[in-house]
């Protein structure tokens, strides 16, 4: 039997496609000719060919070893790439690394190395950790709607799988849209910018804004909202405090993990749940309108205006806690049958929710609670210094740390919290003995 070939005309025969689209054709050229490329275009242009069909072309087919890694945000886009992949027939063997299944199932299928490797970047980083995937034969990345990887919890995880690739020479970016600045851990060097986005879309006004309408039960269909929505940063806005706790109770009913925020939870609880948001703990934050002004959270991804908003003041404020520093973000209304679109809001797009809802991945960090702060002349350093010295935790298993005035919180790698808790439990943080434990 042939070897299927990898010339383009053929790939195209395979996929029953005619032509490439110009986007396309470009990205091969600026690929042939250039290192690093950034390619900025609609959703649903044919980016994830406009990538493959230059990988194909670099790999090398007598090297039984990995030559590229595509990073994407999340597990339904690396399956989508997977799937396209295979569809072009190459000889090259592919395979998909994602949460939220069995990690010994992707570890036999990486015991033969594939030439292409996608995943989420939780996952990638974990299986470079356990070194069950080699990387000093990946000479191209190429990283997925990079603005969305670029949220909360998934910036530590790429910068440590870029560290880790020593024979990396082509980088390749695609976003669907240019509000996102390219960080320098990145490390291009000059990228060639293709940029086919539409010429009338203000960059400046990074919000969509959307809505899902339901017939079922308004909660149902915020739960299948939440799963579609993939466990990316959300806000969730409800009109009473009543209301919020019950929608929190709700969602981690059902295995969505959350946490929620109102007026009268005592200063130590928001802090504790405003800490956990932040941190990527948990992605879900369901809150009245005192979460509409004033917080300080970066990279949320999401405003869903689980209530409507009684005005459009109110509408405004809720929104701009996302789409901020010109990252791009969207507001989603949840209708119920008897409720509409509010006048203000002058154009709106409608999603579709698959059939079958699937639950999110749980977030890998645990937030600790650390009863010492800056009036005990407690700092960041000393935690960590104290979390490595004693704790066995390495830099990769601590992420963001908020050290109030007699208190800290400290995000943990969840796998590692219970060991780190039984070694710690005897010893103290600068000759004192402090209290530290998960945050409730």
């Amino acid at each position: 039997m042939a070897t299927p070939s990898t010339d383009i005309q053929s790939i195209l025969e395979r996929l029953k496609i005619k032509e490439l689209n110009e986007m396309q054709q470009a990205s091969l050229q600026a690929n042939e000719a250039h290192n690093d490329v950034v390619l900025l275009s609609p959703t649903g242009s044919g980016k994830t060919l406009a990538f493959l069909l230059p990988i194909v072309q670099q790999l090398d087919a007598s090297k039984r070893a990995t030559q590229a890694l595509i990073v994407v945000p999340s597990r339904e886009l690396a399956l989508q790439i997977e799937q396209v992949f295979k569809s072009m027939q190459t000889p090259h063997k592919v395979t998909c690394c994602y949460g939220g299944h069995k990690r010994e199932i992707e570890e036999n299928n990486l015991i033969e190395a594939p030439a292409v490797i996608i995943g989420t970047p939780g996952r990638l980083g974990d299986h470079i950790r356990r070194e069950n995937i080699k990387t000093a034969e990946i000479k191209t990345l190429v990283l997925d709607e990079y603005d969305k990887s670029l949220e909360l919890g998934f910036v530590e995880e790429i910068t440590f799988i870029i560290e880790s690739l020593p024979a990396l020479e082509k980088r390749m970016l695609t976003s669907a849209t240019q509000a996102v600045d390219i960080p320098e851990f990145v490390g291009m060097k000059e990228p060639v910018e293709l940029n086919f986005l539409p010429a009338d879309a203000e960059p400046g006004n990074a919000l969509a804004i959307q809505m899902v309408q339901t017939d079922d039960e308004k909660e149902v269909t915020l739960f299948r909202l939440i799963c579609y929505l993939c466990n990316r940063s959300t806000i969730i806005f409800c009109n009473h405090r009543e209301a919020v706790e019950e929608t929190s109770a709700m969602l981690r009913d059902k295995g969505i993990m959350n946490t929620w925020y109102h007026g009268a939870l005592e200063q130590r609880d928001r802090e504790v749940a405003l800490a956990k948001f932040r941190n990527g703990s948990v992605n879900v934050l369901v809150t009245t309108d005192l979460a509409a002004r004033g917080l300080d959270i970066p990279n949320i991804r999401y405003i869903v205006h689980y209530h409507l908003p009684s005005s459009e003041e109110i509408f405004t404020h809720r929104n701009g806690r996302t789409a901020r520093m010109e990252a791009s973000g969207t507001a989603i209304l949840v209708l119920g049958s008897d409720e509409y679109v509010p006048p203000y809001i002058k154009e709106i797009e409608t999603i579709e929710l698959p059939s079958t809802a699937e639950i999110p991945e749980k977030p890998k960090w645990t937030t600790l609670f650390v009863g010492a702060g800056k009036k005990d002349k407690v700092n960041k350093i000393d935690i960590v210094g104290f979390l490595g010295n004693k704790g066995g935790l390495k830099k990769e298993d601590i992420g963001l740390i908020e050290v109030k005035d007699f208190f800290s919180f400290v995000a943990v790698r969840k796998s590692k919290v219970p060991t780190t808790l039984q070694s710690i439990k005897n010893e103290k943080i600068k000759n004192k003995k402090v209290k530290i434990d998960v945050a409730k």
